[in-house]
């Protein structure tokens, strides 16, 4: 496939500077750009790449401004981010996608399939379960008996769904995700803990990714629900009976305890760690590494642990690698207060 500056122009809205005809076939980062490739730049950390680079079109935000000539056509539009994601959107979606049920793949008798599906080599398909047209099923991946995938669904090797879960369209599952484990329940005794059954199930939404390796439990009674559009970075722990609010992000190694209810647009950065039975309000933004005991204002930009407001916690950071200095001062304060009241107990005696 390949496409002029003038079409890509049309297509995203904007407008070619250099030549209309310059040709890309494939992409590459501005850094590492070749002829016939396609390169953006949205981060002005790269800019001085743009003067260097070999690529045939760049892709620039429409303010850019050049500080001396390029080789390189150039597309200037809106938001280079955004349009470059839409370029590679398209490009994706017509790239042949693979289809039918390979000889080694095993298909209940009592599935539904729907059209243009694929199931790789060794992926289970259980009793009743329901498979969306244009799904893809990768290898070694198992969903089990009463568990419902929609359409143009991407479920990459080994992914794990458990026995009555629902995934909704466009939703994209990668390498070792698993959805319905049992949560974590279990009740103390005398002779130790006792499981508490999870017959509960996972609900997630449409168009919603999840990367490699993360979990989301089942729940104890009902549903955990992940909301629409939600993306979860690698290794993410979603626990059970939680609700995960539309278009929420979370960057690696999250983990949200049990029962919590966290809101829409949120976004979390890695290792964020969220406490169990509690609502975190709409767009709430918490740095890395914070803990989230209690978030009630909508839009707040938290950090730290427990988590505070960010501007509070940057004055409390300061104060926290002074403390070994301030420590020692206390301590020489203290020896100058004790020496004090010894004179002033002598001169009153």
């Amino acid at each position: 496939m390949e496409f002029t500056a003038q079409q890509i122009a049309a297509y995203l809205g904007g407008t070619v500077e250099g030549d209309a005809n310059a040709s890309v076939k494939t992409f590459a980062k501005i850094e590492e750009g070749q002829p016939g490739a396609l390169s953006f730049l949205a981060n002005p950390k790269y800019a001085h790449y743009l003067y260097s680079t070999q690529s045939s079109i760049v892709l620039v935000n429409a303010d850019f401004v050049l500080e001396q000539p390029v080789s390189a056509t150039l597309v200037r539009v809106a938001n280079a981010y955004e349009a470059v994601a839409r370029l590679l959107t398209l490009y994706e979606s017509m790239t042949q996608r693979r289809k039918g049920i390979h000889p080694l793949a095993f298909v209940s008798p009592t599935a539904k399939i729907g059209e243009d599906v694929y199931i790789g080599p060794f992926a289970v398909i259980g009793d009743n379960v329901t498979v969306g047209s244009r799904t893809q099923v990768y290898a070694n991946t198992t969903i089990e008996e009463g568990a419902a995938v929609g359409e143009d669904c991407i479920l990459y090797p080994h992914v794990s769904i458990y026995h009555g879960c629902r995934i909704g369209n466009g939703v994209i599952l990668h390498s070792g995700v698993v959805i319905g484990a049992d949560g974590f329940g279990f009740a103390p005794s005398e002779e130790g803990y006792e499981k508490i059954p999870q017959i509960g199930i996972v609900t997630i939404e449409d168009n919603v990714e999840i990367g490699a390796n993360a979990c989301v439990d089942r729940s104890t009674m009902g549903s955990t629900y992940v909301r629409r559009g939600v993306k979860l970075d690698n290794l993410v722990q979603i626990a059970h009976n939680c609700e995960v609010g539309a278009h929420t992000v979370m960057s690696a190694q999250v983990g949200v305890a049990g029962s919590t209810k966290v809101g829409e647009w949120c976004m979390f950065g890695g290792q964020v760690g969220v406490a169990g039975h509690i609502n975190v309000a709409p767009r709430t933004h918490a740095g890395a590494q914070s803990g989230i005991v209690s978030q009630k204002k909508p839009g707040a930009t938290i950090m730290g642990s427990p988590a505070m407001d960010f501007r509070q916690w940057q004055k409390s950071s300061i104060y926290v690698k002074r403390l070994p200095d301030m420590a020692e001062e206390l301590k020489r304060m203290q020896k100058q207060i004790d020496a004090l009241n010894a004179r002033i107990e002598e001169l009153t005696k």
